[in-house]
């Protein structure tokens, strides 16, 4: 079973403009004292067709924390729109939040995002280059909650040549 429980993530500021940092508020239970970090990371999946797109949004350490109920609010900047290829800049992506206690992942919760144009003549005529300040992000709710066993216990092994 896992020592730090994953209790809920609000999406926060949703819908909202794309140009708008993203906002999720986490609440996690710790079963006991972590002397060491959890690190968070914000991922922005910016095509299905290559994770070369993959943009890692903003990481925070947190930790020590010692056992009971937490709430933090993770924020991150919008993802930098050079990256992103223009045929996948409107339509659905991913939003993926992961965990990691000692470089080992525990936990990694994906959502669905809708960006699209928010008003009606884009919509139905979109321009051919992107036009990233008259779109909106929603972040639906009902993530993807994907959970793996680690050793809390120890790290990960070095990996030998």
């Amino acid at each position: 079973m896992a020592k730090v429980q994953v209790m809920n993530v609000a999406v926060l500021d949703n819908p909202s403009p794309f140009g708008n940092p993203l906002k999720f508020e986490i609440t996690i239970e710790c079963m006991e004292d972590f002397p060491d970090d959890l690190e968070w990371k914000i991922i922005y999946v910016g095509s299905s067709i290559s994770e070369e797109y993959d943009q890692t949004l903003d990481t925070i350490v947190v930790g020590p924390v010692p056992a009971g109920r937490h709430m933090l609010v993770f924020q991150a900047d919008a993802p930098n729109t050079d990256l992103i290829p223009e045929s996948d800049a409107v339509g659905n992506t991913v939003v993926l939040i992961t965990c990691t206690y000692r470089g080992q992942k525990f936990i990694h919760i994906g959502f669905f995002v809708n960006i699209e144009y928010t008003e009606p003549e884009l919509r139905e005529n979109p321009p051919i280059e992107p036009d990233y300040t008259q779109l909106q992000r929603n972040i639906l709710a009902n993530p993807l909650v994907s959970r793996f066993p680690i050793n809390w216990e120890g790290g990960v092994e070095p990996m030998e040549d």
